[in-house]
């Protein structure tokens, strides 16, 4: 091959086509060359494997742009497939750049984006691609080796099919941008012809629907530049690797203060939680993941004073703040994630509990249940958590209650902890006496005078005297609380089992 051939073909993967790049401007996506400037900071990025393939007409760089380079000045690997190469598709050697990367990551201990737009494996190199010990397979397994051990962080901007969706499902945070991604095993067309079904791409796997319905996605982006960018909001809490501390920041002012009225002090009165955490967290500090699905519940990432913090809060402002099925799998998620990357949590009670009733139960929220619990005991980094409102039944142990050793459990004065709320205990224990009464007015008293006695047996101060609590704290007095007793739990001892792993439940 000659000089100019070899040129030729460096040139070819280096810009789309005059028709691929008028269709990446009408479908609103840049091309995989402007997504990855984006991505890293001005030159850094080192591209490997840039003439694979090469002798194959039309396919520059194989489909896939691969390399290194710097994110905010900390070094990190991409995986990113150019759309107009086949429609990102898989061959051989797609597959086997990708694995490449997969393998350095594993080796050096680095953090992976993948900027995802592909069609999938293409059938015609199914042979070369799809079974053996180097095929597709790999790329996932490995995937699963470096989970806890580098951040992957995924954003879809297009398609992510059939097999191919596994690839953000294994990492750390899925952004996808609204209107062109979608994730899906079977298209739409495979799904009438297999089990008759007929449904629209948004309906089966658009982003709306996992970020709002099935989970699959985190959050929604609305182009290819807030997705990248949100990709490196995301980066910017974590650390390049297991090994290391979460990176921190000089520290800000909250945007606001907490005081007594920031929390209604009648349980029945939904609020919005995140009030709570704009007087908590620094300033525009707020990383907010999955805000779409299960929102009675609150995951993200903050700052307290520079530091980083993971969030578990429920928000009674939606569904009460009722645990379900989905609110505990996006909890036990989240806090393993925490745990893995050496990130603090913060839990803020305000919860009735699981939800009860036959639907839940027959979706299994015994065992989803279980799995949030689960991950909560499995925690060993920083944990405090701030009973709010109320903490009721199994909801106080999902919340880090004292039983599972938090570092510090915290009351504020509206914080009520029991088994149960004291009107349902109430009724629980004295249903038939309070049938029996005919007078109401000597109803009334009778159940009165049973509530008065039932919240006096769960009163905060007793329950402080009693070592159930750590520290009851006013509001305004909450920040500080919590910027001092992180400050101390940096360097904790992490303890960890001597076992192979747990069974956590399904």
């Amino acid at each position: 091959m000659t000089e100019k051939e070899i040129r030729a073909a460096r040139e070819a993967t280096l810009a789309p086509s005059p028709n691929a790049a008028a269709k990446l401007a009408q479908q609103r996506k840049l091309y995989v060359r402007e997504r990855i400037a984006l991505l890293f900071d001005d030159d850094t990025f080192v591209e490997d494997a840039q003439l694979a393939n090469a002798l194959a007409t039309g396919l520059p760089a194989v489909g896939v742009v691969t390399g290194q380079g710097l994110v905010d000045g900390r070094p990190a690997l991409v995986v990113a497939n150019d759309p107009t190469v086949k429609a990102g598709s898989w061959g051989a050697r797609t597959v086997e750049k990708i694995i490449r990367v997969t393998e350095r990551a594993l080796a050096e201990e680095l953090p992976i984006f993948w900027l995802i737009d592909s069609a999938g494996a293409r059938i015609t190199d199914q042979v070369a691609l799809f079974p053996g010990r180097r095929g597709a397979g790999r790329i996932f397994h490995n995937q699963v080796a470096l989970s806890g051990k580098v951040p992957q962080i995924c954003c879809l901007f297009g398609p992510s099919a059939a097999g191919g969706a596994y690839i953000p499902s294994f990492c750390d945070i899925v952004i996808m941008v609204e209107g062109n991604a979608s994730m899906y095993l079977g298209s739409p067309r495979m799904a009438e012809m297999v089990v008759g079904e007929k449904v629209s791409l948004d309906e089966m796997g658009g982003a709306r629907m996992h970020a709002s319905v099935s989970g699959c996605g985190d959050n929604l982006a609305v182009d290819d530049e807030d997705a990248i960018e949100q990709a490196k909001l995301f980066f910017g809490y974590l650390p390049t690797c297991w090994r290391e501390p979460a990176p921190e920041v000089e520290p800000e002012a909250p945007v606001a203060e907490l005081d007594d009225d920031t929390v209604p002090a009648d349980e029945s009165v939904p609020f919005d939680m995140h009030r709570v955490l704009d007087g908590l967290l620094d300033a525009d500090s707020f990383f907010e993941t999955k805000p779409l699905f299960a929102a009675e519940l609150i995951t993200g990432f903050g700052r307290i004073d520079g530091r980083p913090v993971g969030v578990v809060a429920n928000n009674s402002a939606v569904r009460g703040g009722v645990l379900f099925v989905d609110s505990a799998d996006k909890a036990a998620r989240f806090i393993w994630l925490c745990d893995a990357f050496n990130i603090p949590l913060l839990y803020l009670a305000d919860v009735p509990g699981f939800m009860i009733g036959s639907e839940v139960e027959r979706q299994g929220i015994i065992r989803h249940g279980a799995k949030m619990i689960t991950a909560v005991s499995e925690a060993t980094v920083p944990q405090v958590s701030v009973i709010v409102r109320k903490a009721y039944g199994a909801g106080l142990y999902a919340m880090a209650g004292p039983g599972f050793m938090p570092d510090a459990c915290i009351a504020l004065p509206t914080a009520r902890i029991a088994v149960m709320g004291p009107q349902a205990a109430v009724n629980a224990v004295y249903a038939n006496k309070i049938e029996a009464i005919a007078d109401a007015d000597e109803r009334a008293a009778f159940v009165a005078e049973k509530r008065a006695e039932y919240e006096q047996d769960v009163d905060l101060l007793r329950l402080a005297s009693d070592l159930v609590l750590d520290a009851v704290i006013d509001p305004g007095e909450l920040r500080a609380e919590l910027v001092r007793r992180y400050a101390v739990l940096v360097g904790k001892t992490r303890v960890v089992a001597e076992k192979r792993h747990g069974v956590p439940p399904t």
